[in-house]
């Protein structure tokens, strides 16, 4: 997934706000759910952080394209644990990197749940 680093997405020291480093691990995270899974278990599953961790190595300023890659490391019980690098498209310039824990959820009733073997398949490394 590619974003431009637009000028809402800079703060006071003239670099991307830690806010939209976040929102870009939610965005490619999604992303990353919704090609993959059918849309029946889009409909019947959600889901809701435990954790980001997240370590910024250099600033993005404005006029930087960001490549955003993630990918799914160990699900265990009810936990899927993520990983997003956030780079400069131009050079590969490493911005960011982040592990994420996500608890699937019920859509209907917001309560944790265990997904299928079919989308842990999905996922699972």
């Amino acid at each position: 997934m590619i974003v431009p680093v637009l000028a809402d997405d800079i703060d006071e020291q003239n670099h991307v706000n830690n806010t939209v480093y976040l929102r870009w691990v939610q965005d490619v995270a999604t992303a990353h759910w919704r090609a993959i899974t059918s849309p029946e278990a889009q409909e019947m599953i959600g889901w809701v952080v435990l954790r980001h961790e997240i370590d910024y190595k250099t600033p993005a300023t404005l006029g930087d394209e960001i490549v955003l890659r993630t990918w799914v490391g160990k699900a265990t019980g009810l936990t899927f644990e993520r990983f997003t690098e956030i780079r400069r498209k131009s050079d590969r310039q490493l911005f960011s990197q982040a592990r994420t824990l996500w608890c699937p959820v019920n859509t209907q009733t917001g309560r944790p749940m265990r997904v299928s073997g079919e989308v842990r398949a999905q996922f699972s490394v």
